[in-house]
């Protein structure tokens, strides 16, 4: 009976943890174009991309500290449960450091084509 108090305890935590962190992706942002943007549309542009990295930098964070309390509520993990672990958050991981690379790129890209039009 103690044991069997002991895991729905156990599982408890572990979906109060989860619901507690509970890491939200960010929304793209809409980049604009740069062949048609005025200044402002620009500047704007580049507001909504620094908040979308530092949004996206709290969510790489966030998914760090889940999988650290998530580790701290197993007693053991099997070597390829601890594989499984790792590729799943290293796949969440790089694709957010993806996708904000990806966003810096764009803008660039079209702040390279707002110059072009001499503005």
């Amino acid at each position: 009976m103690k044991r069997l108090i002991e895991t729905v305890v156990s599982i408890a935590f572990v979906f109060a943890t989860q619901t507690a962190i509970a890491c939200d992706y960010p929304n793209r942002v809409l980049i604009p174009n740069g062949n048609t943007a005025t200044k402002e549309d620009m500047l704007e542009g580049q507001r909504a991309v620094k908040q979308f990295v530092t949004e996206m930098e709290a969510y790489l964070k966030c998914i760090e500290d889940e999988e650290a309390a998530a580790r701290m509520t197993m007693e053991e993990i099997s070597p390829e449960e601890e594989e499984e672990r790792e590729t799943v958050f290293n796949k969440k991981y790089n694709a957010a450091v993806d996708e904000m690379e990806r966003t810096a790129a764009q803008f660039n890209a079209e702040v390279q084509a707002y110059r072009a039009q001499g503005q």
